[in-house]
């Protein structure tokens, strides 16, 4: 098995996985076959796994085995979130940087999708929309149907991390505000935009989109820090 040099355990039993082709969801050789293939102690082999399974690189089904993961960037959400709460201010000028990162990525990709928006998928945005105002997730949902048709996995799966890294640290902005309306008269926005096939008119609804959550995040940083008594 090929390797660099000084290559960790953990990264020796990716490289196996790379070099045997083994895809997400195939069986991985048993934990004494590695120890055979990686000349290394079962503990060491154990905690290798364990570590990997931690990033999704493999998934242990009790009674089954260990197979290989699918790697999704759901596992960076504690990191992320952390990382953005740990940032000066309690984190709010990192919050502003992730959803500004964010919008760049959304206002690129919202004028591709434009012109080739389909009827059926115009009427799921409507519906998602219209469940706003009962359900926080059907944003969520709606900007992962958004870029659904471009056929970028890694992009959904950005985004989605971006969401929910907001969504976990919006409680550092203060107490919450009553911002329903104005989502949806925001997305309403985005949806007739996509509907009149403007690329223009859709990558500058999504630029007003994000325009009041960067607001919001500017007011939280503009709030006297309270002094310790």
């Amino acid at each position: 098995m090929r390797a660099r040099d000084g290559a960790s355990l953990q990264e020796r039993i990716v490289a196996l996985i790379h070099e045997r082709g083994l895809v997400p969801g195939a069986p991985m050789p048993t934990e004494v076959q590695l120890m055979e293939l990686l000349g290394a102690s079962r503990n060491s082999v154990r905690e290798a796994v364990q570590a990997l399974r931690a990033l999704g690189i493999v998934e242990i089904r009790h009674g089954h085995g260990t197979f290989v993961g699918h790697a999704s960037l759901d596992v960076l959400t504690p990191s992320l979130a952390f990382r953005v709460r740990s940032g000066p201010g309690g984190g709010i000028r990192a919050l502003h940087d992730l959803v500004e990162v964010r919008e760049l990525l959304e206002t690129e990709l919202i004028g591709q999708v434009a012109q080739s928006t389909s009827g059926p998928r115009l009427a799921a945005l409507d519906a998602l929309v219209n469940g706003m105002d009962r359900d926080r997730e059907a944003d969520r949902a709606f900007h992962a149907l958004l870029y659904e048709s471009c056929g970028n996995e890694l992009v959904l799966q950005l985004i989605g991390l971006f969401w929910d890294v907001y969504h976990e640290v919006e409680p550092t902005l203060g107490p919450p505000e009553e911002r329903t309306a104005e989502i949806v008269v925001n997305h309403r926005r985005i949806v007739a935009a996509l509907r009149a096939r403007d690329p223009g008119a859709a990558r500058e609804a999504m630029r007003l989109h994000f325009r009041d959550v960067k607001a919001r995040i500017a007011r939280a940083e503009a709030r006297p820090v309270p002094t310790p008594t």
